[in-house]
């Protein structure tokens, strides 16, 4: 059992790292521009594309996006696991595809692991983004009014330092709420991973439900536990990092 989740758990960080990665990179820009412009079509944007994400369920985002990037428009490979069949795998040093192909200096392997992670990582993404989106929105939108930024602009302090101290001030709220994020993907990408036919632990434990073998569900959850711990470890130490204040207070 513990043998199979260690192979198995590289395809699931893999997968949870580059979908959390496209959530940062999408949702933190659009929720800081919809709240230094508010109704705005940055602001409209934010809060479509979070209401949007909020109501639609992780596997029809996953199934909508096989549907017409594989089906309709064959842009994408078919979602049958990590890598083409055809294509021998990298040898494996790190467990992750992307970075055993570069090892390897494998480009054909590169492209086939990257084209074939893209699909379900932005169907985690799109799922993802929502909550750290309307997190950044509120938190910048309170720093901003609140009665430090206000006197800082009063006394002609430039725009570009009054913006820089209000993104540091607003990025407490949302380094936790992108820890509870990740920690969300990591246990939430299991329809995810069966719709994509991904090799990772989440198709595991739901195999292993279905065969009503309780071991491995037991296995998972303490994984799991275990990442949820780690990744909370880190949110502690990134704030005792930006704010001092509240290490010292931990």
């Amino acid at each position: 059992m513990w043998t199979d989740l260690r192979q198995r758990l590289p395809a699931t960080l893999e997968l949870t790292f580059v979908a959390f990665t496209l959530t940062l990179a999408v949702a933190l820009p659009l929720g800081a521009a919809a709240a230094l412009r508010p109704r705005s079509i940055w602001d409209r944007a934010c809060t479509l594309l979070t209401v949007g994400g909020s109501c639609m369920p992780t596997f029809v985002i996953a199934l909508l996006l096989v549907y017409v990037f594989y089906f309709l428009l064959g842009w994408a490979p078919e979602p049958t696991g990590r890598i083409d069949a055809m294509l021998a795998p990298p040898p494996a040093v790190t467990g992750f595809l992307l970075v055993d192909s570069l090892l390897a200096g494998r480009a054909d392997a590169f492209a086939s692991a990257a084209g074939r992670l893209l699909l379900p990582a932005v169907a985690m993404a799109l799922f993802s983004l929502a909550p750290l989106a309307r997190l950044m929105r509120a938190s910048l939108l309170g720093v901003l009014r609140s009665d430090p930024v206000r006197t800082a602009r009063a006394l002609g302090l430039p725009r570009r330092a009054v913006l820089a101290s209000a993104l540091h001030l607003a990025l407490l709220p949302v380094v936790t709420g992108a820890g509870m994020v990740f920690s969300y993907m990591l246990s939430a990408n299991v329809v995810i991973e069966k719709v994509f036919a991904w090799p990772g632990i989440g198709s595991y434990a739901l195999d292993a439900l279905l065969a009503s073998d309780h071991a491995p569900l037991q296995g998972f959850v303490l994984l799991v536990a275990l990442l949820f711990v780690g990744v909370n470890l880190g949110v502690d130490l990134l704030h005792g990092r930006i704010d001092p204040r509240a290490g010292s207070q931990a």
